[in-house]
């Protein structure tokens, strides 16, 4: 199988988007990863898969905390600004720092994480995040990544 046909089906499944962020250094640093999801409810456990070619979460892991803000559907280009390889990726964005754990503005929950295990398997290491905190808004859809670009949820009539 090649890359190219690996991504194509892949991304026949929906996720949501994330942005893992945290305080190294008083500076915030931060990815976005769509790979996130829930493990356990207890202890409250969850993950997300990070490619051992990021040059940035060998610098992000080291944060005491590590935010998870689930990005809402307005925010496709906070993930695109997040994902950049160059430029300040916070510029412009709103966020707020708790016990190091940086949290966007205005994203549809957030999580107060610090790292639990970390697995590495094939090209990616998996890792697992300990949840200390979190919230959700109530009128907030997520963003959600499909067939290789943003999108929404359309929900349907009840």
């Amino acid at each position: 199988h090649d890359a190219a046909h690996l991504r194509r089906v892949f991304g026949a499944f929906p996720t949501g988007v994330t942005a893992l962020a945290g305080l190294v250094d008083g500076e915030p640093v931060g990815l976005a990863a769509s790979s996130f999801t829930s493990v356990s409810l207890e202890p409250a456990l969850v993950s997300v898969c990070i490619a051992h070619s990021s040059s940035t979460w060998p610098v992000l892991r080291s944060a005491r905390r590590i935010g998870v803000s689930v990005l809402a559907a307005d925010q496709h280009g906070i993930a695109r600004q997040l994902s950049s390889r160059a430029g300040d990726r916070f510029a412009g964005i709103g966020w707020r720092a708790v016990d190091d754990a940086v949290l966007l503005d205005d994203a549809a929950a957030s999580l107060e994480c610090s790292v639990h295990q970390t697995i590495r398997v094939g090209d990616h290491d998996i890792v697992v995040l300990a949840v200390h905190a979190l919230d959700a808004s109530a009128d907030s859809d997520p963003l959600v990544f499909h067939g290789s670009r943003f999108a929404r949820v359309e929900h349907a009539a009840r």
